[in-house]
C-alpha cells in the first residue's frame, strides 16, 4: 500500500472560471486522489498516490488546457 503525498503548484492564467477547469484537469490525472485550485492565490493543491502518479505529466496537462504552471513543490 502506498501512502499519499501532497504537492502545491503555482498556476497562472486562471481568470474567471479557470480554477474549476484547472481542478478538473488535475483531478483526471492518473493517481490523483484530490485536487483543489485557489483562484485568489493562483495555487493548485494535489494529493496523490506516488505509485500511480507521474509528476512529469502535471505541467504538460495544465499547459494543454491553457494554463502556465510553475514548478511543483512536494510537501
Amino acid at each position: 500500500m502506498h501512502t499519499t503525498q501532497r504537492l502545491t503548484i503555482p498556476i497562472d492564467g486562471l481568470g474567471c472560471g479557470g480554477a474549476l477547469r484547472a481542478e478538473g484537469v488535475l483531478s483526471r490525472l492518473p493517481g490523483v486522489i484530490r485536487a483543489y485550485v485557489n483562484p485568489a492565490t493562483e495555487m493548485g493543491y494535489v494529493e496523490y498516490d506516488p505509485g500511480q502518479f507521474d509528476l512529469s505529466h502535471l505541467r504538460s496537462a495544465l499547459a494543454r488546457a491553457g494554463f502556465e504552471a510553475g514548478p511543483p513543490s512536494i510537501r
